[in-house]
């Protein structure tokens, strides 16, 4: 038997098996609801603790009989094995050389349905599908035959499988111990719509076949639903539905939705669709967001926006914090003196009479191990068309990085072995995104600006570069094409962390002993000091508590 090694490409994924709470977001645009066509998709890596490097797998043909040695999360799991495909593609983070990109949400569902004898957990599951498909379709139907062969061990998980013509939505679930396979529901988003995914169940009633595609094994409706065949009588069998068919709801029967799931997820969603959608009908869901579902008990799955988006609007909603809205977090108290959308308490907590509370878990968070933007366009060669805008850690807190799918080595700042977790090194780019977060999050209000500002030079520079990047590797060859799709993102990273070491630097200079220096174009100048005003809610606060004690009076 031969065999190769399997490494899961993103290690931090088994924090977020033991830390659902803080998992991950995903935002979906179909193509004719982008500015110029592509297809989108986005991925906050969201959990305590972890660094999660841009990974990299070359193509390559296999022999007859070669295994694949899959190695789980947990320490001291079973190493199994399974088939090699005969040729597989490269792989950039999670998307292929073919622009098929996989991300994912965990939303648990039903416990008893997790198999601890699948061979395959999510991320897994997602990279094989990636190595082995060219459409969106193809790895949904890969990911299908894997989990039908080898079982799958992870809860209940969303992905977006999308590629350069067409964006799905896939919700999964395993069958529970000693039975192997999963039951499933993808549906096709709609090409003028945009839809999200927070770590909740979101497919409810969806279309339905009279029997399973037999070269497929699963159920089929041309170009808009595809299911595994028995999701509907595993749910009867198991007791979750017994109702008519065309009632059944996935969600209802997998995933049903707590309080938790709607205020801590579907507000993701929520605060999406009000970025693009007019928000007084948006805010009519505020009912659902506060656990009012006699009112209402669900989001729309999709909606068509207002106005269509670019790259840039995805990386802005990626940076949310509920600002402007019923649930901004800047807006009282507890944001503190600088008006900070973060806060370091757990999301479910009590007062100190024992009154349980909560935090509000918006799209841009702390604890992010990685942020992506994913951009697939048909017009361009699969090399280039296809762009990874990445970064390692908030993605309020970085500039967006392009990579292009079609490299053939990631730069040394996002590789694994430059990035230890337990040791800084002004080489990772973890560690020199988090050094300066980590100064910006006590001062937020005195300091994000300096941040945005260096974020959108590094931002308007990349867009402004790629337009010509791309015309010259168009009419490449394919070798020529990705040493130099290759050079440019090392080239972009490298710009990126010269830039954050110069925004550090700024930072600790022009914040000095919390007064305020005067600065252009990221450097101190001469100039008037001032100290950084308080937030007006904290100082209203402050006086509602203190009473007069510190009002200014003159000599009696």
């Amino acid at each position: 038997m031969k065999t190769a090694t399997f490494l899961a490409p993103i290690l931090a994924t088994v924090l977020l098996l033991s830390v659902p709470a803080d998992a991950c977001t995903n935002l979906i645009v179909g193509k004719a609801a982008s500015v110029d066509g592509s297809v989108m998709c986005t991925y906050n890596c969201d959990g305590f603790g972890f660094a999660s490097p841009l990974s990299y797998s070359a193509p390559g043909r296999h022999a007859p009989g070669e295994m694949i040695a899959l190695r789980g999360f947990r320490p001291g799991s079973e190493v199994r094995y399974i088939a090699q495909a005969d040729y597989t593609y490269g792989v950039v983070g999670l998307m292929n050389e073919n622009q098929v990109t996989i991300v994912e949400t965990t939303w648990d569902g039903r416990e008893e349905l997790r198999n601890p004898e699948g061979y395959l957990d999510y991320f897994t599951l997602m990279d094989l599908a990636l190595q082995r498909s060219t459409t969106a379709r193809e790895a949904i139907a890969q990911m299908h035959a894997l989990v039908q062969e080898y079982g799958y061990n992870s809860t209940g998980e969303s992905f977006a499988v999308c590629d350069k013509e067409e964006a799905w939505i896939m919700e999964l679930i395993g069958k529970g111990p000693g039975r192997k396979g999963g039951v499933w529901v993808a549906l096709r988003v709609p090409d003028d719509c945009i839809t999200a995914y927070a770590n909740a169940s979101r497919i409810r009633q969806f279309p339905q076949a009279g029997k399973a595609d037999r070269k497929l094994g699963f159920c089929v409706v041309d170009g808009v639903c595809m299911y595994s065949a028995d999701v509907i009588s595993f749910a009867r069998e198991m007791g979750y539905f017994s109702g008519a068919d065309a009632d059944f709801s996935f969600r209802e029967a997998y995933g049903p939705l707590d309080w938790s799931a709607i205020r801590y997820c579907e507000a993701r969603v929520w605060s999406f669709f009000r970025h693009h959608y007019d928000t007084d009908e948006i805010d009519a869901y505020l009912p659902f967001l506060n656990g009012q579902v006699g009112i209402c008990d669900h989001l729309p799955l999709w909606i068509k926006p207002k106005e269509k988006l670019s790259v840039r609007d995805l990386m802005a909603d990626m940076r949310d914090h509920y600002e402007g809205t019923a649930l901004d977090m800047t807006a009282d108290v507890s944001a503190g003196p600088w008006a900070s959308p973060y806060r370091n308490q757990p999301v479910n907590f009590k007062s100190s009479d024992g009154t349980d509370m909560f935090r509000e878990r918006p799209i841009g968070c702390q604890q992010s191990g990685m942020t992506m933007v994913c951009q697939m366009r048909s017009w361009l060669p699969d090399a280039v068309g296809g762009v990874t805008y990445f970064n390692m850690d908030d993605a309020t807190m970085v500039a967006y990085v392009p990579a292009y799918c079609g490299i053939n080595r990631i730069p040394a700042p996002f590789r694994r072995e430059n990035n230890n977790i337990r040791e800084f090194s002004t080489e990772s780019a973890f560690w020199m995104c988090n050094f300066v977060a980590n100064m910006v999050y006590p001062r937020y209000s005195a300091m994000i600006g300096d941040l945005r500002e260096a974020q959108a030079e590094l931002e308007d520079y990349y867009a402004a570069d790629q337009k010509e990047v791309e015309e010259k590797a168009a009419g490449m060859t394919p070798g020529e094409r990705a040493e130099y799709l290759t050079q440019k993102t090392i080239a972009y990273t490298d710009r990126m962390m010269e830039r954050w070491d110069k925004l550090a630097k700024l930072l600790i200079v022009k914040h000095n002993d919390q007064i305020m220096q005067p600065s252009e174009n990221g450097v101190v100048v001469a100039g008037r000091r001032s100290s950084p005003a308080y937030a007006p809610a904290f100082i209203d606060a402050v006086k509602a508590q203190t009473g007069d004690r510190y009002i200014k009076r003159e000599n009696q």
